[in-house]
């Protein structure tokens, strides 16, 4: 192949490029083709080789450009690719139908083990984080690092403002939801989401908010958007009440990777107050606290997030002996 495709065209078999889609300068946007699934990956396309890999994880009713600004950050570091999850971005529904955690969990592990590309410094936020959690526990082999920016762990009784996104789990509410907000437009459902998941909404560049809108646009037009937000809420949730093995504290507590953890002191939908509880949970963690940020950090505050995740890997490189 020359030596001029994008990186992830040279290194997973079977990979597609995206077409006709809009993308923020340095970024490519491929398919990946797996038995029963097909995800999409965004790399930069300017990656020096050589590079350690990291793998990055977006939230619910996310996508994988909302790890650009990070990724543009980190690409003197890391050889960086951000996932659209099973049914969210530019990846198909799978054909199982299954937006459980653990479903997420192994499609993660599938693109993983099909790239070879493990152990990978694996970053999630929301939940993105909980699935990057489960990842790590259960294949150790494939984490070099984990970074969790707001990640999805249980939190019983939620905090309020979480209620109404919670909800979308109850059979017949997102339904009733898409009903009564059906002459909302697209600008007006960035602009919600954008309340609900920064600090400072103000924060947001008229690129990004563009950038926002036409990705909304989009995903309305997709007919299983809804269901893709239902079946995924409800997972989140059943993993809230799951004991034993699989419960994600005891999961947590199972990781051995480094970890470094991101909360942001004006998170609407995971309480700030979880911080010390998983610096306490994960073995070997350090914790990073953004009194102004909200849900998605790495959003809005990309250089402090970056420069947290360069220290994590100058600490763990140093600690291998400086491989």
């Amino acid at each position: 192949m020359s030596s001029t495709e994008p990186p992830e065209t040279r290194s997973v078999a079977g990979a597609q490029p995206v077409e006709g889609v809009g993308l923020p300068v340095g970024e490519g946007l491929h398919t990946v083709s797996l038995p029963g699934l097909t995800l999409a990956v965004r790399s930069r396309t300017e990656a020096s080789p050589g590079l350690p890999p990291a793998l990055y994880v977006h939230g619910l009713g996310g996508s994988s450009l909302n790890w650009s600004a990070l990724m543009r950050e980190l690409t003197d570091r890391v050889e960086g690719h951000a996932l659209d999850l099973p049914g969210f971005g530019h990846s198909s529904p799978p054909d199982d139908s299954d937006y459980s955690l653990s479903g997420h969990a192994r499609a993660v592990v599938r693109y993983l083990d099909s790239s070879g590309r493990g152990p990978v410094h694996l970053l999630g936020n929301s939940l993105g984080g909980a699935v990057a959690t489960r990842v790590a526990a259960v294949r150790p082999d494939l984490v070099r690092t984990l970074t969790l920016v707001s990640p999805a762990l249980p939190e019983i009784p939620p905090q309020l403002s979480a209620l109404p996104t919670a909800l979308l789990a109850v059979p017949g509410a997102a339904a009733t939801f898409a009903r009564l907000t059906r002459e909302w437009t697209a600008e007006r459902r960035t602009r919600e989401v954008l309340a609900l998941c920064y600090g400072d909404p103000a924060r947001v560049n008229p690129d990004g908010f563009a950038a926002a809108v036409e990705e909304y646009e989009r995903r309305l037009t997709l007919p299983y958007f809804w269901d893709v937000m239902t079946r995924s809420t409800r997972g989140v949730v059943d993993a809230y009440t799951l004991g034993g093995r699989h419960s994600l504290w005891r999961q947590a507590s199972r990781v051995k990777a480094p970890t470094l953890l991101v909360y942001g002191g004006r998170d609407r939908l995971v309480s700030f107050r979880m911080a010390r509880r998983a610096a306490a949970a994960f073995g070997d963690s350090r914790l990073l606290t953004l009194p102004r940020a909200g849900h998605v950090a790495m959003m809005e505050y990309p250089e402090m997030v970056a420069r947290a995740f360069r220290e994590l890997l100058d600490e763990t490189s140093t600690d291998a002996g400086g491989s």
